[in-house]
């Protein structure tokens, strides 16, 4: 099932947008090699200003490319996946992996989320803040630390089953993600001075990486009734999450409550797996 949202885009540059339909297919087994990569050639047929975001509320990785949008103000339509199934359009855009998010811009598909944002951050230069600094080693140390982030938090996926009456479980869980977030804690000091965020006085490439997962860690706080962001510990970021969570680009991306209910049907359906009968 495939369902849509209306151009949800913040769009404030004043452009007029048609009405977007999906109206073509793509071939994915048509592989070319062109003279500097090797790309998957799939024609999908939109016009030539159609901006679409493919994905579900749901995902941190889906969230990163809104914030990065509405921080360029460009308008999108985004088309929303039913959870736990995957549409024609999905499967023609990202061949491949099959997941979400898929940008697709003028007929052409990019995915991974922090690819995503390198593209946005590319073909909009001028509209908007940069997400990405510009100074070739701040570039590096950037892309470092989101790197590390996607390969750190979602090892933490495992605190979805904490029970609310296992302390012991919840401290456990509590410590292994404060000592993943204590570099980054070091980092923010060093990077923002002052400022509210890793990127300076506007949100950049790091706060994106990293906030796209705060729904989820939020969220968790309400489930398992643990404070896994504490100012005890992690300062400097729980002041930053705030700011974060309170940006205009953001308002509206991170739903808290649809968050606890995206994590409870994810419980529910990882469970229900587990206990279905093996073939």
């Amino acid at each position: 099932m495939l369902l849509r949202e209306a151009a949800t885009g913040r769009g404030g540059r004043g452009e007029e947008r048609p009405t977007l339909k999906y109206i073509g297919s793509a071939n994915s087994d048509d592989l070319r090699i062109s003279k500097n990569c090797f790309s998957l050639n799939v024609s999908l047929k939109f016009s030539e200003q159609s901006l679409k975001l493919v994905g579900f509320s749901g995902s941190p990785y889906v969230a990163r490319a809104r914030v990065a949008l509405n921080l360029k103000q460009i308008d999108y339509e985004f088309v929303v996946e039913e959870f736990g199934k995957k549409s024609q359009l999905l499967i023609q855009s990202n061949p491949v992996y099959k997941k979400v998010p898929v940008l697709i811009h003028r007929g052409n598909p990019i995915s991974e989320s922090l690819v995503i944002l390198h593209y946005i951050d590319e073909v909009w230069a001028a509209a908007g803040p940069p997400i990405l600094p510009a100074d070739p080693y701040d570039r590096a140390t950037a892309r470092f630390w989101a790197a590390y982030i996607d390969d750190k938090l979602p090892s933490q996926s495992s605190v979805l089953f904490i029970d609310q009456a296992d302390e012991a479980v919840k401290e456990e869980a509590k410590i292994k993600l404060v000592r993943v977030l204590e570099p980054l804690e070091e980092v923010f000091k060093k990077c923002s001075g002052r400022n509210r965020f890793f990127g300076g006085d506007t949100i950049g490439y790091i706060d994106i990486a990293l906030g796209s997962y705060l729904g989820w860690i939020k969220a968790l706080e309400i489930i398992a009734g643990i404070k896994l962001l504490d100012e005890a510990e992690i300062p400097r970021l729980v002041e930053w999450a705030d700011c974060f969570c309170s940006s205009d680009a953001v308002k509206g991306v991170i739903d808290v409550t649809e968050m606890v209910e995206f994590i409870k049907l994810t419980r529910s359906l990882i469970q229900g797996a587990a206990n279905s009968p093996s073939n």
